[in-house]
Order: C-alpha cells, then sequence, then structure tokens
C-alpha cells in the first residue's frame, strides 16, 4: 500500500450541466494532486465483461490541485453560541438532565456544560467510566469533583442535577430513578439502588472557557496543534428536558423538576424542552431553549429526534403524545456532514452530456474518483435512466462485511476483503450505512452525501459478495445504453424526490437500476402519476420502492429511514421511534402503508440470495399475441440469461414476484420466471407468518424472480425484469445476448410515439388475463 491516502466527497451529487460542484478532498502524504474530469462508462473489472471503462473529459480544471488533510468531526452532539456569555461566570449554578445512558465508555461522556478537555478548565457534569454521575470543575491547574456512589443502569430514564456554590465551595449531586413501565428497557419490578444525594466541598472555581469551549450537550471541547478545536467526552443515550439555573435549588425543587414540574423563573438561565418545535412534518436540529434568553441549541451531526422521553407512556406515534417525545439520541460515531474545506469548485459546461462523472485525483501510486451524476440542463433525450441515489446513501460505507455475522450466513460465504477494504475499515472516520448499529447498538437511520464514500467508487464491489452494488453495478446498464447505440439523460432518486411528476415527463420511457430501494412519497406518488399519464417504466431491478424515506425539503444531501416490525432488515427501532423526524411519517415498508410495489411496477420484493445467480425460463403468457414481440428472436426453450456479472446468471441476488394478491395489475403479462434457486435463497420475512419448513428456492415456489409486462392508461406500459442480476447481464458476451435482444425489443417499443405493439389483438378476451 502507498503512504499516500486521497479521499474526497461533492456537492451536490446531482448538479445540472452547467451548475458549480465543489469538492473536498483530505490527502496524507502529498500537497498537490493530479486532477482529471472522467466520464464513467462501467466499473466491473470482470474480465468476463468490458472491464473498467472512463473517459477523459476536457474542462477548465487545473491539472493540479493544492490539497492538505482535513478531519472530520464524527459524533453527534449540540452546541450553544451563548454570545453574552451568560452560561459561565457563574456564583452559583444548577445543571439538570433527564438522561437515559445507552453504553458504558472507557473515557468520560459529557451530558452538559462548558469543558475545555486541554487545560482543564470549566464545568461539566457527565458519566465517569465506571459508570458513575459526576460534576467536576477545573480552575486552569487542577480539577475538583463530586461522583455518585452508584452506577447507572444503561437503557433507563434518570434525573440528574448538580449544583455548585463558589461561595461556599458547597457542591451537590442529585441521581432521581425515572423509570416507569414504559420508558425503559426495565420496569419498576426491578429493585434499584436508591437515588443518590450526595454533598461535598470542592476545593476550586471553575474557570471561564469563553470561546475556546462552547456550552455543548452530549459532548466536552478538545483541541490539538492539527486539527484545532472538536468535540470530545461523545454521550451515548438520550437526553430530554435539560436546563441550567444561576443559583443552587433546593432538593423540593429538584424533586419537582424530576417528576416532570415546569422550571420556575427564578435566575432561570436556559431551559431546554426538545418537544418545542415539534409539528406534524417532524422536527429540526436545534434544540429550543423556552427559558429567557433563548439560548438554543444547534444539533450536529444530526442528533436522532422524535424519540420517546423520560415521560413516554406506551404512545405509538409522536402524534398520539407529542409532549412524551422529548427524547434526544446521541452517537458517538454519529456523521451527516463532514464540513471539510471546499478544494476547488467545477463550474461544467452547459452542454456537457448528462451521465456518470469523477474527479479523478491522482498522487504517485494511489487514485480516487469522487463521483457524481450530471443532469442535463434541459431534457434531451427520449431515454431516462433513473440512477437510485436514495439506495446508494442507504448503504454508503456499510460495515456488514466486517461486523455482522449474518452477512456471511446470507451470501454462503465468507468476505473476500482487499487491502482497500482494510484501509478503510481501519480509518472509521466517514460514518456509516443504514446497514450498521451504532457503537450502542441502536441502528443508524442517517446517510448523507456529505462525506466519502466508499461504496460508491466506480470499481467497488461489496466484500461480503464480491460482486458490485449500487452505483458500480448500475454502471453495467449504462455501458449497454452506450453499446447498443441508444441516446439517453440520467436522473437521480434527489431529482425525482424534488421535482415528481415532473422530472419524468419529458421522457417517453424510464429505466430503473437495479436496486431501486429506497424510495420516497413524492418518488411513489410521482412514478404512479408519470405511468398513468402515458409514460413508460423499465423496472430492471430488485427488491424496489421498498423502505419508506424521506429528507428535509432544505438538505437534500442527508436521507432518513426506520426499519421497523417487517421487511429484510438490519436493525428494529425501538417502540414508538418508528417516525421519521424530517417528515413526520411513519417509515417501515411501503407494503405496510398500503402501496406495495406490485401495483405500481407489477412485482415486488421475494428473495435474496448470494450464493448463485441463475436463468430465466419462459412462461406461457410470452407467447401470446400480445406480447409476443418482446420475446422475438428468443427461442421457444431457450434459458433467458445463463450468465451475468453478479454470480453467474441474469436472474440472483435479490429477487421480485408477481403477486395478484398485493396488487399486480390484474392484466399483468407473465412473460418468464426464473428457476433452480438454492435454499441460500428463503422466502423474505415479511411473506412469513408463521415459522415453519420449506421456505427455501428448492421448495417454494415464491423464491423465483418473475419477468411481466402490462398497459397503463394512455397508451403507457411496465417491462419489469425482477432481478438485481438482470442488468449484469447485459455487458457479457460482448453485450450481444439474449438478455440484451429482449432489452432492444422492448426499448425500441417503449421509445415511440403511439400506440404499443399488441394493442391492437382483438382476439378471445378470456385470454388478455
Amino acid at each position: 500500500m502507498t503512504n499516500t491516502r486521497i479521499f474526497g466527497y461533492a456537492d451536490p451529487l446531482n448538479p445540472k450541466a452547467g451548475e458549480n460542484v465543489d469538492f473536498m478532498i483530505s490527502v496524507e502524504g502529498r500537497h498537490e494532486v493530479e486532477a482529471k474530469l472522467v466520464r464513467l462508462v462501467h466499473g466491473d473489472q470482470n474480465p468476463e465483461g468490458p472491464g473498467f471503462i472512463e473517459e477523459e473529459v476536457e474542462v477548465d480544471l487545473p491539472h493540479w490541485l493544492d490539497v492538505k488533510r482535513q478531519y472530520t468531526q464524527i459524533g453527534a452532539f449540540a452546541q450553544c453560541d451563548d454570545p453574552d456569555g451568560r452560561l459561565e461566570g457563574f456564583e452559583s449554578f444548577t445543571l439538570f438532565a433527564h438522561v437515559y445512558p445507552t453504553l458504558a465508555k472507557t473515557e468520560r461522556q459529557m451530558i452538559m456544560g462548558r469543558w475545555a478537555i486541554e487545560g482543564n478548565r470549566g464545568y461539566g457534569l457527565g458519566i465517569d467510566p465506571e459508570g458513575h454521575v459526576s460534576l467536576w470543575l477545573g480552575d486552569g491547574k487542577q480539577v475538583d469533583q463530586i461522583t455518585t456512589e452508584i452506577s447507572l443502569v444503561p437503557y433507563a430514564w434518570y434525573f440528574i442535577a448538580a449544583s455548585f456554590d463558589s461561595t461556599t465551595g458547597q457542591a451537590a449531586l442529585h441521581v432521581i430513578n425515572c423509570v416507569n413501565a414504559w420508558n425503559s428497557r426495565i420496569s419498576t419490578v426491578v429493585p434499584f439502588e436508591d437515588d443518590a444525594w450526595v454533598e461535598e466541598v470542592l476545593r476550586i472555581k471553575p474557570a471561564d472557557t469563553g470561546a475556546d469551549a462552547p456550552f455543548k450537550l452530549a459532548a466536552a471541547t478538545a483541541w490539538n496543534s492539527q486539527r484545532g478545536s472538536y468535540a470530545s467526552f461523545l454521550f451515548n443515550g438520550k437526553l430530554d428536558r435539560s436546563g441550567v439555573y444561576g443559583r443552587v435549588l433546593t432538593r423540593d425543587e429538584v424533586a419537582a423538576l424530576a417528576s416532570g414540574g415546569k422550571p420556575g423563573e427564578d435566575k432561570l438561565i436556559a431551559y431546554w424542552d426538545p418537544t418545542e418545535g415539534i409539528t406534524p412534518k417532524g422536527v429540526g436540529d436545534v434544540i429550543a431553549d423556552t427559558g429567557p434568553h433563548g439560548l438554543h441549541l444547534q444539533g450536529v451531526n444530526r442528533p436522532v429526534r422524535l424519540m420517546t422521553g423520560v415521560n413516554w407512556r406506551g404512545a405509538d406515534s409522536f402524534h398520539m403524545a407529542p409532549d412524551t417525545y422529548g427524547g434526544v439520541h446521541f452517537h458517538d460515531d454519529a456523521l451527516t456532514d463532514s464540513k471539510w474545506e471546499k478544494t476547488h469548485s467545477l463550474t461544467l459546461p452547459a452542454d456537457l452530456r448528462s451521465g456518470v462523472y469523477a474527479l479523478r485525483l491522482r498522487a504517485g501510486e494511489a487514485e480516487d474518483h469522487i463521483p457524481f451524476i450530471v443532469r442535463p440542463r434541459t431534457p434531451r433525450a427520449r431515454i431516462a435512466f433513473l440512477l437510485p441515489t436514495f439506495t446508494y446513501l442507504a448503504y454508503a460505507n456499510e460495515h456488514l462485511s466486517y461486523e455482522a455475522p449474518i452477512a456471511q450466513a446470507i451470501t454462503g460465504h465468507t468476505p473476500i476483503v482487499t487491502a482497500e477494504d482494510l484501509e478503510f475499515k481501519k480509518l472509521e472516520e466517514f460514518g456509516l450505512s443504514t446497514y450498521d448499529h451504532h457503537t450502542d447498538g441502536a441502528g443508524c437511520c442517517y446517510s448523507s452525501w456529505r462525506r466519502p464514500i466508499i461504496s460508491m467508487r466506480p470499481k467497488y464491489r461489496l466484500p461480503a459478495m464480491g460482486f458490485p452494488w449500487a452505483l458500480p453495478a448500475d454502471l453495467s446498464l449504462l455501458w449497454w445504453l452506450e453499446h447498443a447505440g441508444y441516446d439517453y439523460d440520467v436522473l437521480t432518486d434527489h431529482d425525482l424526490h424534488a421535482e415528481g411528476v415532473a422530472a419524468l415527463r419529458p421522457y417517453k420511457v424510464v429505466l430503473n437500476g437495479t436496486h431501486p430501494e429506497y424510495y420516497s412519497e413524492q418518488m411513489m406518488d410521482g412514478t404512479e402519476e408519470y405511468l398513468r399519464e402515458g409514460g413508460r417504466v423499465m423496472y430492471l431491478g430488485g427488491n424496489g420502492y421498498y423502505w419508506v424515506t424521506g429528507t428535509r425539503e432544505d438538505e437534500p444531501h442527508c436521507i432518513e429511514v426506520r426499519k421497523l416490525d417487517a421487511g429484510s432488515r438490519a436493525w428494529q427501532a425501538e417502540p414508538g421511534e418508528g417516525h421519521l423526524a424530517c417528515t413526520g411519517e411513519r417509515s417501515g415498508l411501503w407494503r405496510s402503508r398500503g402501496r406495495a410495489p406490485q401495483k405500481i411496477v407489477g412485482l415486488g420484493f421475494t428473495s435474496e440470495g448470494m450464493d448463485s445467480s441463475e436463468s430465466f425460463e419462459r412462461m406461457p403468457d410470452s407467447f401470446h399475441k400480445r406480447v409476443s414481440w418482446i420475446m422475438e428472436g428468443i427461442g421457444d426453450q431457450e434459458s433467458i440469461g445463463d450468465f451475468g456479472l453478479a454470480l453467474g446468471g441474469a436472474a440472483g441476488v435479490e429477487l421480485d414476484r408477481y403477486d395478484l394478491v398485493l396488487g399486480t395489475p390484474p392484466h399483468t403479462m407473465l412473460l418468464a420466471s426464473s428457476w433452480g434457486h438454492s435454499d441460500n435463497y428463503p422466502l423474505v420475512s415479511e411473506e412469513v407468518t408463521y415459522a415453519f419448513p420449506g421456505r427455501g428456492g428448492t421448495q417454494d415456489a415464491q423464491v423465483r424472480g418473475d419477468m411481466i409486462y402490462f398497459t397503463t392508461p394512455n397508451n403507457g406500459a411496465v417491462f419489469a425484469a425482477g432481478s438485481i442480476a438482470w442488468s449484469q447481464a447485459l455487458p457479457c458476451h460482448g453485450g450481444e445476448n439474449n438478455v440484451g435482444t429482449i432489452m432492444r425489443n422492448v426499448l425500441n417499443a417503449f421509445i415511440k410515439d403511439g400506440k404499443l405493439p399488441g394493442t391492437q389483438y382483438t382476439g378471445d378476451e378470456k385470454l388478455w388475463r
């Protein structure tokens, strides 16, 4: 491995031609890198395909870019600017918060305060490595503290208050058990230790920290000479209503706050109430101060909102009882924005061809591609390739290959790990995917493009599987469109989400990518309306239109999804925490909300497996005069796609099936189905109401991929091949194969105006299904 490390990201991910795209780059071992804009054509280096293909593009871009090492702030916390210094310089004070710890650590965890680790200045209320609550003070030379003897129980609610009188040096620490029948992992039947009420005289007064260490929830301030100021002592867990007084509270006042009472106004400096600002459409990153000074806290790396709070009593939704959703979950490994400095801003030519591009960076033997997707300034083609960027983000930088034992069972083999994979894993500063767990075991619900995404590089393949996934897989379809001579534009999920049907209307036909799994309501509505108006869709993937996903209107870079109690899921949200903070809507499966994908594109998820892919076999409907044109050039008994870059076949990895019960249009024609799948392809969990043997590929007829066709109003239509592996079969045999033959037959018909072939048939109506 070279000692030079190059990483970067583009913002936005989906610029239009003629717009600017910014590049944030970090390089170790060099002060400059060679830069070139390239158009990505194919990524998979499998020798059975065309190999890696990129085309250099001449634009106004310096040949060399000045670069430096950039640092990423990992971890969620909230910070108050406090320009008037109201949160320091106290004669006396009381800090208080409702606290729900989720992970013991080998370092302190900050609950709240102004603490400068470098120099030991300020004050902090937090948890020590043994799980004890502690108030510590530092004057720049010495540190003194008061600590409880009892340790906090993880996943249980407490009220914590700490006070200090600088005149007498008297400090007090109060820890009160707030567990009820609903709000904690354990209930009231557990014999807790008595509440802690500790008093001591401390020797020092806290020194002011000023701008060096702003007031924070869930973090303290660290500093070093290379990266400057950053957050450390990060807290794992939830915090609910919290605040600061400029005096010492009495025991009765502390007990009243612990039981949910409103804080009195006498010398109240700040009172942060996370339920303030909750609307039916969700809540943002600002934790409101309802006290007299408006010292609002700004969330960093998006602390998770709409979480159950200390007073939760089992409401299934924040809509039912918003005042019980004051929990804000902080994680020490959260990341939604690396916040790197901009290295270079590139103005794209107005006439730049739509496609997938990358800024290629080289320094010695080191190389990186920073990808972005260019939409045309104005639509110019009849075909749109809709790249599933929501899915790219959902899987961004996944750690399943390293940390999830179940990954080997799913894929049927051990991970295939390279030196580059180990470098990525070793670094661990680029955040998680929505398939990963935070260090405290909670699932990760956010993912963002504002960070380097290793899994979105053109040559990348998931170590768990050893073949391309997401963007690198979708390049196989892009290569085939080029090879077959079709003109096309590219769009992204983000475009469809922002514009709805207006993004699709200019196109005669829209092609889905290999894995359009994550869909917002706007995307579902836009696709359905497009089809109803006469648009034509070629659904060329598996496990599509599956998870309810959202973004904030003004922050498209970050998606949110919560995995609920159905579906193939890497984690499951805690009770009551199934709604998206960014939109207020219930997450989980679209099927669970009455919009199974079968209702829009005719197919829906039925199985996954990664040991091998199989071929499709023609079904009787394929010989009907209405649809036989799709199979022109295909023999009656010919295996369709008994080859492919994804495990050797066109039907595999993840499969979708026709199902009238789930909403497949009743006139749909079943053209072909896959067969021969192993028992490593089990029926998906949402189909299993009772657990019993016989749900594998050799036993259950529902384990298959289906190929279908149906018409929609106004001369619209859907062709669907329900398999992630389908498009990755297209490049085989030089791109001349029977998968490509079917694609040409359908695409040539779909790009023409007027009625589709077969719609003039006037035979026996019973055959119209």
